[in-house]
């Protein structure tokens, strides 16, 4: 990876990261499953209308319109909800921390979803010592009888199961599609679930109009945490192997955890830093950046490719 690949990384992670602050923010004043189906419908526009201008169109076979129903469901309609609701008892930076265990919840999937990904010793290992920092992050407030606490851990830990299932799922269902199809196609479908769902459960035809803050955060979530970062993502997969970008995973609860404690004041106890010094440790194991020779593992960096 160039210098110049490396910016274009962290300015996908600088997208995804102020995500969970956007979502504090919003939440205040308009319900989780609002804040969700405006996030998607919003987004998916933009990246229509690029479609559009490059002349590309949206598939119309009806099977693979079931594999993006799927993947709106578990890689946008869910999860965007559950972080919305989970951070209205949970601080953001925890959010953004537990986020991160996607990696491990995805290779479990792989395992026994694919063929040719299976759980090697190396990812067992690293997969233990990442769901370890899970145990200490959420352990202390399940057993210290905080319900709605320990409730909004577990909400914002969900989606990272989602994503798990859904890469699986996409790279075993929609391979292959030119550049943004994909995901414009996803939110799409994802805007046919949640808007009606909105309706249904908050009524938002009803509510007060917010104010402004809440309407740039739901307006961030959807063009620059969304629409944006998508564009950035499948930029950087045309040029950038899968392990380097990978790097993201490491970056954005960086961002999360920053702008919790920055801009809302956020404080994070000793278990959560704990906690994510051993989800990041088991996310290098697990990519091989942390490598075992022959005695334990070492700090040895791999080269891409």
């Amino acid at each position: 990876m160039n210098l110049r690949e490396f910016a274009w990384l962290l300015l996908l992670a600088g997208l995804w990261g102020p995500s969970f602050l956007f979502i504090k923010l919003a939440i205040h004043e308009v319900p989780p499953v609002t804040v969700a189906a405006l996030r998607v419908s919003l987004a998916t526009l933009p990246l229509f209308l690029l479609l559009k201008w490059q002349g590309k169109k949206l598939p119309r076979d009806r099977q693979i319109w079931k594999h993006f129903f799927v993947v709106g469901l578990f890689n946008h309609a869910i999860p965007f909800t559950m972080f919305n609701w989970g951070e209205l008892f949970v601080d953001s930076a925890l959010a953004a921390i537990l986020n991160g265990t996607t990696p491990l919840f995805t290779i479990f999937f792989a395992h026994w979803l694919t063929g040719d990904d299976r759980l090697s010793r190396r990812k067992l290992a690293g997969s233990l010592v990442g769901f370890l920092g899970l145990a200490v992050i959420v352990g202390p407030a399940l057993f210290a009888g905080a319900s709605g606490s320990g409730m909004g851990i577990i909400a914002v830990t969900l989606p990272a199961v989602c994503y798990g299932f859904s890469i699986v799922y996409m790279r075993n269902h929609l391979r292959g599609l030119p550049a943004l199809v994909g995901p414009t196609a996803q939110l799409l479908a994802a805007s046919v679930i949640m808007i009606p769902v909105a309706l249904l459960f908050d009524d938002p035809v009803g509510l007060p109009l917010p104010g402004g803050p809440a309407i740039a955060a739901i307006l961030a979530l959807a063009f620059l945490g969304t629409s944006l970062a998508f564009i950035v993502f499948y930029r950087l997969m045309e040029t950038v192997q899968a392990s380097s970008l990978s790097m993201v995973t490491y970056l954005v609860p960086l961002f999360g955890v920053a702008l919790g404690v920055a801009i809302l004041g956020e404080r994070i106890d000793w278990n959560a830093y704990l906690g994510c010094a051993l989800i990041l440790v088991g996310i290098m194991i697990v990519n091989g950046v942390l490598r075992r020779p022959r005695g334990g593992f070492s700090s040895g960096f791999r080269r891409a490719g």
